[in-house]
């Protein structure tokens, strides 16, 4: 009985990745016409099948120990048929979230998702990522092909050659500030397929509570604050997507408008070049105010202005014109993994491939800067043993 119901899954899934999709999507009791061809198209490469299976594909990367994505491997057809239906007729909804604690390198909120819909995240972004990457400006390094920290680091050092000063700024509590209304906004400018908008809506809706942030901006009244929903989970790729479009007008006000000699962003970290400490004191006022917008605030301690001979710390590094090093946190951090790498290998915990993947991740990380004699004296000096 099972093995007969096992091969109809089987058949069914061959059909769908072997058909075209001619399905119909509806909004509510609104059939959408024939005539919006691009927009069902989009959907289609959302939730078919055949997005489905690249999605799940993405979302497996690195975490196949896991319990729960070997769950969903085993019964992988049959899960991923339910979720193609689902989606298809609208019946999607989100699971609840797993949330812990992370306190390197500060205490955060990590919000992680059911499987599940980490195949939907995955599928949404895949889609949504090509046509948001043609209006992203060229210095946004974070979640993107061919960036990254390295990239960012290295385009640091090459403006910390050219102009003597920068404007080193992030923004407080970022991810718990997002406003949902204003995201939604920024989504809908690039994107209208209703369908492709329900799923967007319903995840940002589906954000559970994150760390509360009371901040007043010009227009509001008392309640304000708390009337707005605000705040994406981190961890969700969904939500480092939708950080990237939040702050892509900031992006383009900067480059575009206050064209400074040099701007880089990570996340919400970011770095404005100039050749005096005028222009920089300019820019982050009118950079305050632009962020007052998007409903941001700036880190008062963490908005500074200095010369970029002092060396600027940027993404665990230390940049100087001339040089890098590794920042001292991320030094003191990769030592205390190492003190519990040790302990865990003398209880049997883990094993010694397990820790040489885990130092030569870090060892790729510490190359990047002028690093050598640091590196082999810390090779020299790591031993693990099974003896207290």
């Amino acid at each position: 009985m099972i093995e007969t119901r096992d091969a109809t899954f089987r058949e069914r899934c061959q059909l769908l990745m072997m058909k075209p999709l001619r399905d119909r999507s509806k909004l509510g009791n609104v059939t959408i016409e024939s005539s919006m061809r691009r927009s069902r198209e989009l959907w289609s490469e959302v939730y078919s099948f055949a997005a489905l299976c690249r999605a799940a594909r993405k979302a497996e990367r690195r975490k196949r120990s896991r319990r729960s994505t070997g769950r969903f491997a085993f019964f992988r057809e049959l899960e991923l048929l339910r979720l193609y239906e689902e989606l298809r007729d609208r019946r999607y909804r989100p699971g609840g979230y797993r949330t812990f604690f992370v306190h390197e390198p500060k205490r955060r909120l990590i919000s992680a998702a059911p499987f599940r819909d980490r195949v939907v995240h995955h599928a949404l972004t895949s889609v949504l990522e090509p046509i948001f990457e043609r209006a992203f400006v060229f210095d946004s390094y974070a979640c993107r092909v061919g960036k990254g920290t390295h990239a960012a680091v290295r385009r640091c050092q090459e403006f910390a050659q050219k102009f003597p000063f920068v404007l080193k700024a992030d923004i407080r509590k970022f991810f718990p500030s997002i406003d949902h209304q204003i995201l939604k906004r920024l989504i809908r400018r690039k994107i209208k397929d209703p369908d492709v908008l329900w799923l967007c809506d319903l995840i940002i809706d589906h954000s559970n509570p994150q760390e509360p942030v009371l901040d007043w901006f010009p227009g509001d009244d008392l309640l304000s604050p708390s009337e707005r929903r605000r705040g994406v989970p981190l961890g969700n790729q969904t939500s480092q997507f939708f950080a990237n479009v939040y702050l892509d007008p900031l992006d383009h006000f900067v480059t575009e408008q206050l064209r400074p000699g040099g701007y880089i962003r990570y996340v919400d970290d970011f770095l404005v070049f100039a050749r005096s400490k005028a222009e920089l004191s300019d820019c982050r006022r009118r950079i305050a105010e632009f962020l007052a917008a998007l409903r941001l605030k700036p880190h008062q301690k963490k908005n500074v202005i200095f010369p970029v001979r002092c060396g600027i710390p940027f993404l665990g590094y230390r940049v100087f014109p001339t040089h890098r090093l590794l920042a001292k946190s991320n030094l003191r951090r990769f030592w205390k993994r190492v003190r519990r790498m040790q302990c865990a290998f003398r209880e049997g915990r883990i094993t010694l491939p397990k820790i040489r993947q885990r130092i030569m991740s870090w060892l790729g990380h510490a190359r990047q800067a002028n690093s050598k004699r640091l590196i082999r004296r810390l090779l020299r000096e790591i031993t693990f043993s099974k003896q207290p």
